[in-house]
């Protein structure tokens, strides 16, 4: 400390520094708190037919043909009060085939298939596995906690290892 300066000015930087510190931390905590909520929004849209399927219409399709992003194929049902239909759409991905049958579950009133069982609930999920992981920068650059961004970091990691797995 300067001696002309008095006491005051160092004790009024101090106290700058941490309501800026705080106001980092609690600008980042809602930002990761954002990413993590826009995750799970994400996801939430495809999850609850997977997730929630008692009730709705399941059984297999088995793709016939692929155009754009879109699969076709005729649905078997499997679970009581389901009706055969001759075409019902699934979403395209890498591990979507021709000539492959999978176990889905009909979104209510469409003719939208959503792969179930454990790799479509994965599936469903993986907007928020990287919503994890963006998060985790966050946590890490922002708010200094690095235990916690190791943490949501991982768990997406896991989140999207396991649904890779699980689809092939």
């Amino acid at each position: 400390m300067i001696p002309a300066m008095p006491a005051s000015a160092s004790t009024a930087r101090q106290a700058s520094g941490s309501a800026l510190r705080f106001g980092r931390v609690a600008a980042m905590g809602a930002l990761a708190a954002l990413i993590v909520f826009a995750g799970v929004r994400g996801s939430w849209g495809t999850a609850q037919h997977v997730m929630l399927a008692k009730g709705r219409e399941s059984g297999t399709v088995t793709v016939a043909r692929c155009a754009d992003d879109i699969c076709t194929g005729p649905f078997t049902p499997t679970s009581a009060g389901a009706r055969p239909r001759a075409r019902v759409e699934i979403e395209k991905s890498v591990t979507v085939r021709t000539g492959a049958t999978y176990a889905v579950v009909l979104k209510p009133g469409t003719a939208q298939a959503v792969r179930s069982g454990p790799a479509g609930i994965l599936y469903a999920w993986l907007p928020l596995g990287g919503a994890l992981l963006l998060a985790s920068v966050v946590v890490a650059g922002g708010m200094r906690l690095a235990r916690m961004a190791w943490v949501l970091g991982l768990s997406g990691v896991v989140l999207l290892t396991a649904a890779f797995v699980a689809l092939q």
